[in-house]
């Protein structure tokens, strides 16, 4: 299997901020970023960490005989069990699995069975809209407990929880953007943190709930939904949010590169962005950095455009991925916009949900996201069409199979690190 490119374990003491060298953004070089549970790395202990214990235990006793035997190394031990089993469950798996675990879906109502039908055909997470929500938690709780099948790897269980304009929780009583932008950063911790414990305890797992995306333009599609008008003030409260989730739900950036620079609304078209690289670093970039060092798990990419860096949207783009993962760091699971809203946008080029899907891994996503309708015939998407088209361009060689296991790798270790840290929690530990 390839090898995937996961940075380091760090194994000494942490360097402190100050002595830390800065990114071109102005943040923490790549390596030093601290990015959430998703981050389980593969690899091995440094020989030299053997050798520095030795040297410390022979400072502290007695001159050995002048003739010695060799002493025999002990055998190496795995230090990354997620990496493990990740490796493990990549070596069973067939292209069409693969395929499949790369997809998050959607089947309203809240009857399990179209949903656990989705995750019976190995698909690797569901997002619950507005449609899922029964009148009370626990019966949401139930809901979602109803869905699983894997309890090595759980499915992904997203929602769009933001508060204010977008929330799903009808008991969701925490503060919005529209509040939390004018209150001090801890306003934003403190209620996404509440947020996140009303999710845990209804069996959701990933937030796609912290707007990363800043304008100072109040009749921006974005607008109501921001957590700053400026940068800065957005970088602190998304910073905030991300924190106030930590280690509770895993927590999701979006709109990457940045939708408040883009006028129109992406769910109908692609809106364009008409900055430069400097004036996207200075701006929209700010709060995706400064939630990705807080430790972001996931970002999600836009159905949107800045020409100068490339034509294409940014959730198809190669250089947009590439920005993302060699610029500001991040190495946790790029997850799409819904897909169908490239479809809704009445462009030839994006009226194949299969072409689609294939260009926005290649780019570089690992996640595809689709709201589907009950009967998702009537938009052109099935979970076999969807396998088949990626399967496909596997084999013709369009997409590589390194990127494929790239993907696959980044969602099944996010699945199996909440597996873990929900049984840590559960033993106590």
């Amino acid at each position: 299997m390839p090898a995937t490119a996961f940075p380091p374990i760090r194994t000494g003491p942490p360097p402190s901020p100050a002595s830390l060298p800065t990114s071109p953004l102005g943040g923490r070089s790549d390596t030093q970023r601290t990015l959430g549970p998703v981050r389980t790395t593969r690899t091995t202990i440094l020989p030299l960490l053997a050798v520095a214990v030795l040297a410390g235990t022979a400072a502290c006793v007695a001159p050995a005989p002048a003739a010695r035997t060799p002493e025999t190394a002990a055998p190496s031990r795995s230090v990354d069990p997620v990496g493990d089993w990740v490796d493990e469950r990549m070596s069973q798996l067939t292209t069409e699995q693969k395929a499949a675990a790369l997809l998050m879906l959607h089947a309203p109502g809240v009857d399990p069975a179209p949903l656990r039908a989705y995750v019976d055909k190995g698909v690797s997470g569901l997002i619950l809209m507005g449609d899922n929500m029964p009148a009370t938690p626990p019966e949401l709780a139930a809901l979602t407990a109803s869905v699983q099948a894997d309890p090595e790897a759980p499915a992904l269980i997203g929602i769009d929880e933001e508060g204010g304009e977008v929330q799903r929780l009808p008991w969701d009583g925490q503060p919005g953007a529209d509040v939390l932008r004018n209150e001090p950063p801890a306003a934003s911790e403190d209620a996404f943190a509440a947020r996140a414990t009303a999710l845990a305890d209804a069996g959701v797992s990933v937030n796609f709930g912290i707007v990363a995306d800043v304008t100072p333009d109040p009749e921006s599609f974005i607008a109501g939904r921001i957590l700053g008008t400026d940068p800065r003030a957005a970088a602190d409260r998304v910073a905030a949010a991300v924190t106030g989730e930590r280690h509770v739900v895993e927590s999701t950036l979006k709109h990457f590169p940045g939708h408040g620079a883009a006028p129109g609304d992406s769910h109908t078209s692609i809106p364009t962005a008409p900055l430069t690289m400097d004036e996207w670093r200075a701006g929209p970039a700010v709060p995706f950095e400064a939630g990705i060092d807080a430790g972001a798990e996931l970002v999600m990419t836009g159905h949107l455009a800045y020409p100068a860096i490339d034509q294409a949207p940014a959730s198809l783009s190669p250089e947009w991925h590439r920005i993302l993962r060699d610029e500001l760091g991040f190495d946790g699971v790029v997850v799409s916009d819904d897909m169908l809203m490239l479809q809704r946008n009445d462009l030839p080029e994006y009226a194949d949900p299969g072409e689609n899907a294939v260009r926005a891994v290649a780019a570089g996503c690992d996640l595809l996201l689709y709201v589907l309708p009950a009967d998702p015939a009537e938009v052109g998407v099935s979970v076999d069409g969807l396998v088949g088209s990626l399967t496909g361009a596997v084999e013709s060689g369009r997409l590589s199979e390194e990127r494929l296991d790239d993907a696959v790798e980044r969602v099944l270790t996010l699945r199996r690190t909440i597996a873990v840290e929900e049984a840590d929690s559960g033993s106590g530990e």
